[in-house]
């Protein structure tokens, strides 16, 4: 009967409910096993230790996959950066939102089916640090920081008045949660955009700010769906005065435009009031002889009533090219706004109307997620300049809809895996003996242990109200400790082995959860400087015999947001063919005929961005400390700056490894081995004739060039900062894998570059004068 004193009344199986046999429910039987498998752990002051001694091992093992879950979020995972934030600077808007992260991109081209996005024509804005201007040119940030918090822009539609252009766009206010319509000015055919202002703000939620003229006046038709109907303002004061001129359509049709063709005006839109798969694959048309009604339906209405990933859903402006009329649509088959497609209008009449799909010409992003359009594009509005070039506005998301409930509910799960697995960890160490306690196996037990026949739990019971499966269940489930117990012996070698392999799997379910929940979106995004954003050329030089770093290498930073070129500077034996290497972005091999370290800063007028990153094939960092480094160094394109600082000082000069610098609060020199240098800066200075003996040392002793660099910048000026530290959040030196070091002997190597310090002290004026501390900058960059 066990080992408690206190004894135990036992009650015959009430009738019909059999003894826990495979017909049975939940009777003598089955609380005999309960009784005999629980006991000792339940009863009395048993019981009690029973539950604190597993209720402990629980909390205690959640503990430690809690402290490895923080570990992991400390060591791997990049804060989630705000666009609005500029670099760290606090916004109230950019915030997550379920609806997504849209921003919105400029292209140009001959024609509106050849379209090219602006990184692509090499535009440059000096004044906004951009060489040259990439896309996304408008983001959140671009309307929060003038004072109108945002989550995201989208629909973008273009008015053309001369020389100018104005961009309405939706605006997700981040305190509201509504769309608002914004207005922004380019006067340099959409390169930059200057903010001015909310143009139309309503209680409902408005998008799609279909503007247009009509007998010498400026309408806008946004959709404004919630609220039921569709509506026409007009422009009091051009462009952020509006007023509603009538309500056209008692129906809440989703982005609709107008247009006048053959004589007549012609509806396009959706009702978007239907369920499934056709809630986006809708299309009415409608006619009339004003854009102000009266409308009537057309024949063939509605005119897709299909799939919606068909492109019925219009995704912006119609355009006319060559005489023909197009119409964009929206793919929402993978997701909502997946991408946009075109149709040419082959028939357009009161009672028919046919469309032939044909290619927009644009290219798909390819670094996905780091993409600012990656995983969505879904609205473009092209249209033709006065010069005759096409330019067209598009946005574009990341990430897909519904990204973050998503990646919520995954990490859920996640963590819910980890509790399984410390309930396994319990059973198999003996902590967990009994899964389901002595009170949990028949309701027919009181606070003594005893059974009531009072009980309401065991009238219902004997009632058979309580199914005599989920008891079997029950049965089955207090059987798993002691048959796990006996197939894994946690005192033998494979059992230790199994049981670490569980911690090792919980561990990592912990990591996931944790980066799910709090690791973001999962893509690196690229930091904007005052809203801009602009791309670099990663520029490394190698040899055959590191052939292995370098495809590792390629394919990790050609994926960096602003990675615009790679340029393989190939110093000895065969170069491999650029379509050796797993590549997104153009992977450009220059062969040099001598073998030397001064071709890493060798002129190439096939550069077409002013920023360089100068980085080693064997270091291997984070692409968000790559784009913290770009965004520094757009702010001071003077100087130097990198992730690995030195301090040069003290007499002899002797090179030192960054402990040093560390040790002495400062540093005056940054490695370009990993460093962002001005394209014509720093290799005019390098090639100058005053550097011409420093280039013949760097050749005798095949080292030094980057200290070489360093000095001539210092040279070149007596009062102003040359270099600038970044911290990265880990780095990795690759070459220690391969066995391929350039520099195998430290000592030997500290040793050659303490000699370039004296001589290059000599020839240039040394660098004591010159210390920086760490920490200096606002953002804690340079920690």
């Amino acid at each position: 009967m066990g080992i408690g004193t206190t004894p135990i009344r036992t009650v015959s199986a009430p009738t019909g409910l059999g003894t826990a046999g495979p017909s049975g429910g939940c009777g003598f039987g089955f609380r005999w096993w309960c009784r005999s498998r629980c006991q000792e752990q339940q009863l009395h002051h048993k019981q009690q230790h029973w539950v604190r001694s597993p209720l402990k091992f629980f909390l205690g093992s959640l503990l430690a996959f809690g402290y490895i879950g923080a570990l992991y979020a400390w060591f791997a995972i990049v804060p989630p950066y705000s666009s609005a934030g500029g670099g760290g600077m606090p916004s109230p808007g950019c915030r997550p939102d379920g609806e997504g992260s849209w921003s919105i991109g400029v292209y140009y081209g001959d024609s509106p089916l050849s379209l090219k996005p602006i990184e692509a024509v090499n535009i440059w804005r000096d004044q906004t640090a951009a060489w040259p201007v990439a896309n996304p040119v408008m983001t959140c940030a671009s309307a929060s920081h003038v004072g109108f918090p945002s989550n995201f822009v989208a629909d973008p539609f273009i008015y053309i008045q001369g020389n100018d252009l104005y961009l309405f766009y939706e605006t997700k206010n981040s305190i509201t949660g509504k769309g608002d319509i914004g207005v922004a000015k380019s006067t340099d055919d959409g390169a930059t955009w200057k903010q001015l202002g909310i143009a139309l703000d309503e209680d409902w939620h408005l998008s799609y700010p279909y503007v247009f003229k009509y007998q010498g006046q400026i309408y806008m038709m946004p959709e404004g769906s919630a609220k039921g109907d569709l509506r026409i303002y007009h422009a009091v004061n051009f462009p952020l005065q509006w007023k509603l001129e009538k309500i056209i359509m008692k129906k809440p049709l989703v982005d609709a435009f107008i247009i006048n063709h053959h004589g007549k005006f012609w509806l396009f839109g959706s009702d978007h009031t239907g369920f499934g798969i056709r809630k986006n694959g809708q299309l009415e048309i409608w006619y009339s002889n004003s854009p102000f009604g009266p409308w009537k339906p057309h024949k063939r209405n509605p005119i897709y009533n299909t799939n919606k990933g068909m492109g019925a859903r219009n995704g912006g402006r119609p355009f006319v090219y060559h005489g023909d009329l197009y119409r964009v649509g929206q793919d929402c088959g993978e997701t909502y706004g997946r991408r946009v497609r075109v149709f040419k209008v082959e028939v357009l009449s009161k009672d028919d109307y046919k469309e032939t799909e044909v290619s927009l010409g644009i290219e798909e992003p390819t670094k996905g997620r780091n993409a600012w359009n990656g995983a969505r594009y879904h609205h473009i509005d092209a249209q033709q300049l006065p010069s005759g070039k096409w330019i067209a506005v598009m946005d574009g998301d990341r990430v897909p809809s519904g990204d973050p409930t998503c990646r919520f509910i995954l990490g859920v799960a996640s963590i819910i895996g980890v509790a399984a697995i410390t309930v396994l960890m319990g059973i198999l160490v003996g902590a967990v003996k009994c899964i389901i306690p002595l009170n949990w196996c028949s309701y027919s037990l009181d606070k003594k242990g005893t059974y009531s026949n009072n009980s309401v739990l065991w009238t219902l019971e004997r009632s058979g109200v309580v199914s005599s499966k989920v008891w079997r269940l029950c049965t089955r489930m207090n059987r798993a400790p002691s048959l796990l117990r006996g197939w894994v012996r946690t005192n033998t070698c494979t059992g230790k082995f199994i049981a670490a392999l569980i911690f090792l799997v919980g561990a990592v379910l912990m990591c996931i959860g944790v980066g799910y929940i709090y690791g973001g979106n999962g893509a690196q995004e690229s930091y904007p400087l005052k809203g801009y954003h602009s791309q670099f050329t990663l520029l490394t030089m190698t040899y055959d015999a590191r052939l292995w770093n370098l495809k590792m290498y390629i394919k990790h930073y050609s994926r960096c947001p602003s990675v615009k070129e790679i340029v393989i500077v190939w110093n000895k034996g065969i170069p491999p063919k650029p379509t050796a290497f797993d590549s997104v972005v153009p992977v450009r091999i220059r062969v040099e005929g001598k073998n030397s370290l001064n071709n890493r800063f060798k002129m190439d007028s096939m550069i077409m961005t002013r920023a360089v990153l100068e980085l080693d094939d064997d270091i291997m960092i984070p692409c968000d400390d790559v784009e913290r480094g770009f965004n520094v160094w757009r702010q001071h394109p003077d100087r130097i700056v990198g992730f690995y600082p030195r301090l040069v000082a003290g007499s002899p000069l002797e090179y030192r490894a960054e402990k040093y610098a560390r040790a002495n609060g400062g540093y005056n020199m940054i490695l370009t081995g990993a460093a962002f240098i001005d394209l014509r800066l720093a290799f005019e200075r390098y090639w100058s004739a005053e550097a011409k003996t420093g280039r013949e040392i760097v050749d005798k002793f095949f080292n030094c060039e980057d200290v070489l660099l360093n000095y001539l910048y210092a040279n070149a000026s007596t009062s102003t900062r040359t270099v600038e530290y970044i911290r990265p959040a880990w780095a990795i030196d690759t070459s220690k894998f391969s066995g391929a070091a350039i520099s195998k002997n430290t000592k030997v190597h500290y040793g050659i570059r303490s000699k370039c310090l004296i001589r290059f002290s000599e020839m240039y004026g040394g660098l004591d004068a010159r210390k920086w501390e760490f920490n200096g900058r606002k953002d804690g960059w340079d920690v």
